[in-house]
């Protein structure tokens, strides 16, 4: 997008040294250069990585998902001393959050809520196109994802790198990230519990690793 100093380079030397000439110029085109540069952050404001409030709720307009659940989610909230509900795990109880769990998600899952309802609309269900619909999902959080096929009508997923926020562990467990094609079940989650890499025998990779390297994940059942 170009700038007001940018255009104002484009006047010819035969009146750029004229100061009532250019700062006629510089008033017609400041407001038209400031409407570019407001549509400009329009479109970063509402796009799904970036958009936050009032903005993510009108992208899940769009979607087709509200940042409201029917059912709340228990143990989630931050407290002292609880564990994988501490710093950066759990989420802060606002002020009109019911007591019994929570019912509106914060920004930040409710990005990732949005994430899983675009992968789930854009996947062909596929189990090909499995790895695909699960990389849109976790996008620049930091999650490597891993799928078993058990060849019996399940998967077992996998979630390394990191390990997820409270509110995250809950979407899963209650059903609300499930992408798996029809008909298949999700036998569970393995979640790495410390982060890296999850413990697989005769793996190395970014995901999986052996003795000393790979951590015992902890399992989670939606």
């Amino acid at each position: 997008m170009a700038t007001l100093g940018a255009y104002l380079d484009l006047v010819t030397s035969l009146y750029r040294e004229q100061p009532r000439f250019m700062a006629l110029v510089e008033g017609l085109l400041g407001p038209l250069v400031a409407q570019q540069a407001l549509l400009a952050a329009v479109r970063d404001a509402f796009g799904l990585r970036d958009a936050i409030g009032v903005q993510l709720d009108a992208v899940g307009l769009w979607v087709g998902r509200s940042r409201y659940l029917d059912t709340p989610l228990a143990g989630v909230y931050f407290a002292w001393d609880t564990e994988h509900v501490g710093w950066d795990e759990g989420t802060w109880r606002e002020p009109y959050d019911p007591e019994t769990g929570l019912v509106r998600l914060p920004d930040d899952a409710y990005r990732t809520l949005l994430r899983a309802r675009v992968a789930a609309n854009s996947w062909d269900g596929t189990g090909a196109g499995a790895d695909a619909v699960w990389s849109v999902l976790f996008d620049g959080t930091g999650f490597l994802v891993v799928i078993q096929d058990n060849q019996d009508m399940s998967v077992k997923v996998g979630l390394a790198g990191r390990r997820p926020d409270a509110v995250t562990v809950a979407l899963l467990t209650g059903g609300y990230l499930l992408l798996k094609p029809a008909g298949v079940r999700v036998e569970y989650y393995a979640i790495s519990a410390g982060g890296g890499a999850l413990f697989a025998w005769d793996c190395a990779s970014d995901a999986l690793a052996g003795w000393g390297d790979g951590t015992w994940p902890t399992i989670v059942i939606p």
